[in-house]
């Protein structure tokens, strides 16, 4: 149990090095009319994706495991709207992977790491809900 979850903390990080990384390709990519709200949202992702990214490799280390050094693939958009639209998706599958590695946390015996996972969850929902009323009423 403990390698599966260190197997998943590792798939874990990579997606939040994703995350880094395409907020901010994206950042300096956007373009439009809604270049500088959407640069500024973008870019403050970044310090938040990073302190979860930091958590994630500190926890991995702390089980015996080693941390991953890549990310997962970034999705690549250039159009505003696709950025907003994959954005949503990455933080949906995070939220999906977070739910079950808090269950595989409690499974390993790891009550800490449990309730690391609802900050994160927390953290990821409230990107998920901003990210669908910026989608909203987009034309």
């Amino acid at each position: 149990a403990r390698q599966e979850l260190i197997d998943g903390l590792n798939e874990d990080l990579k997606g939040e090095f994703q995350a880094i990384i395409m907020y901010r390709l994206y950042a300096s990519m956007v373009q439009g009319p809604y270049r500088q709200e959407l640069r500024t949202f973008f870019a403050n992702e970044i310090p938040e994706e990073l302190a979860h990214a930091q958590m994630l490799a500190d926890k991995i280390s702390a089980l015996g495991g080693t941390p991953a050094s890549t990310p997962a693939p970034v999705t690549v958009v250039a159009d505003a709207k696709a950025m907003l639209e994959a954005a949503l998706q990455a933080e949906l599958e995070t939220i999906e992977r977070y739910v079950k590695r808090r269950k595989q946390a409690e499974e390993a015996g790891e009550p800490g790491l449990a309730a690391e996972f609802d900050t994160l969850l927390s953290d990821e929902s409230n990107h998920r809900d901003e990210l669908r009323q910026m989608l909203a009423r987009w034309p």
